[in-house]
């Protein structure tokens, strides 16, 4: 855990704060989940309740979480639930069809890589370099990790986001147009971006302990 200030910066969610983070994720990334995960409350729900806590770096200020991002490693991403998870909230006959939607936004990390899942900062508190913070950490969790490489994606709506990852050294690797996409979940295209974890890492990851 570290601190900037007043900003606390925790490398798990803390227990009790699950619906905040779903909040917040459900904020930035609401409009590509509500195909799958609609009505939002439900949506916000289901997130909450199959969070894996130890899959994401959270940000709080006076103790409640400002911004979290979410990564998968070894199997586990912060967002989890599963096939019968997903049939039992939402039942069989309307299930299916959010599983193929689900399945869209699957990232299975190759060998020695980390994969990044976003980063949702809470409004009031952007432009303060919380999303930068955040973002040195998940290199630092991937250096320590003993990986040689973090990715994400990013889709063509989002520029902002993908500003903030080149200033971090992220490259585009590869983009994939998905102009079917448009209708139903508001974007076009989606870039994967790549970022190779440094010695810098490390010594963060240390220093971070």
């Amino acid at each position: 855990m570290t601190m900037d200030g007043r900003l606390v910066v925790r490398r798990r969610v803390p227990e009790g704060s699950e619906g905040r983070v779903a909040a917040l994720y459900w904020e930035a990334f609401g409009r590509k989940l509500t195909p799958a995960l609609d009505p939002p409350d439900k949506g916000r729900a289901f997130i909450a309740s199959h969070l894996q806590h130890d899959r994401g770096v959270v940000a709080l200020h006076n103790g409640q979480v400002v911004a979290v991002a979410g990564y998968r490693l070894d199997g586990r991403a912060l967002t989890g639930g599963g096939v019968k998870d997903v049939l039992a909230a939402y039942g069989p006959v309307r299930g299916l069809p959010r599983l193929a939607l689900l399945a869209l936004f699957e990232r299975t990390p190759a060998p020695g890589e980390l994969v990044m899942d976003g980063i949702a900062v809470d409004a009031a508190h952007r432009g303060r370099g919380i999303g930068s913070l955040l973002l040195r950490h998940i290199a630092a969790i991937a250096a320590e990790s003993a990986c040689h490489r973090v990715r994400l994606d990013v889709i063509d709506v989002n520029s902002r986001a993908r500003a903030l990852y080149e200033r971090h050294g992220f490259t585009a690797h590869r983009t994939e147009q998905t102009p079917y996409l448009r209708r139903l979940l508001g974007f076009g295209a989606v870039t994967t971006m790549h970022r190779p974890v440094t010695a810098a890492d490390l010594t963060t990851a240390r220093e971070g302990r």
